[in-house]
């Protein structure tokens, strides 16, 4: 987990910091959001005439507890990659803001490899061979909930 400092802005009368915390476990989530509670509050008691204030608001949680009881869709994606020729390599990662909402939806939805590099940077970039791999994934995937086969998966 982390805080993320996303932007500060100020000037003599006032100043705002914007945080993003994450974390892949619940409790220690919320353990994150109280700590900056007691943080502006520790503020508070060494100088009493200031106004300091704190507004979390959760954007999305993990989604890792909507997944697991239905592990039979990773499953399927582990297969989906392997009849391609693809070792599957899972593994925990940050991130997935729409497959996290979908998941609390009631759809789960886990991330699968999209192809990209670099991720949320300004050398983020997906190469055409990684576009075509995750295409034919996406496509296999979906024929193996359909309960058929794929004749025909793009190729280069």
């Amino acid at each position: 987990g982390f805080y993320h400092l996303l932007g500060l802005e100020g000037d003599v009368e006032k100043a705002t910091l914007h945080y993003i915390i994450r974390d892949f476990d619940r409790h220690r989530f919320e353990q994150r959001k109280e700590t900056l509670r007691k943080l502006a509050q520790n503020l508070r008691d060494l100088e009493p005439r200031a106004r300091i204030e704190v507004e979390i608001h959760d954007q999305y949680y993990n989604m890792k507890e909507k997944i697991e009881p239905h592990r039979e869709i990773i499953t399927i994606a582990e297969r989906a990659y392997q009849s391609l020729g693809i070792s599957p390599c899972i593994q925990p990662i940050r991130g997935g803001t729409d497959g996290s909402q979908l998941s609390y939806m009631g759809l789960p939805t886990p991330n699968i490899f999209a192809g990209g590099e670099n991720f949320h940077g300004r050398y983020e970039f997906i190469s055409l061979e990684s576009m075509l791999l995750s295409t034919m994934v996406v496509v296999r995937i979906a024929a193996m909930f359909a309960g058929t086969s794929v004749t025909h998966v793009p190729s280069e």
